[in-house]
């Protein structure tokens, strides 16, 4: 094996465990919600989901039913 390949290699290794590093390091300065922002947060994505998928029920509802008595009517 020749010298320019095995500090090829060496380098290679050594640049995956940095990146590692790398990633610990930013993931030590994030600022993390509180549990009370956490459950707060959660709740309202929640109740936002509910309030789009009524509403999407409805118009899907209203669509349908408008298909059923133009197209559908049997005249």
């Amino acid at each position: 094996m020749s010298k320019k390949a095995s500090l090829t290699s060496v380098k290679s290794k050594r640049s995956r465990f940095a990146f590692v590093s790398d990633i610990i390091g930013e993931l030590r300065k994030v600022v993390w919600p509180t549990r009370r922002e956490t459950i707060r947060l959660t709740a309202m994505v929640l109740v936002v989901c509910v309030c789009v998928g009524l509403l999407l029920g409805a118009i899907d509802y209203g669509f349908a039913e408008l298909v059923a008595k133009v197209f559908l009517s049997g005249g």
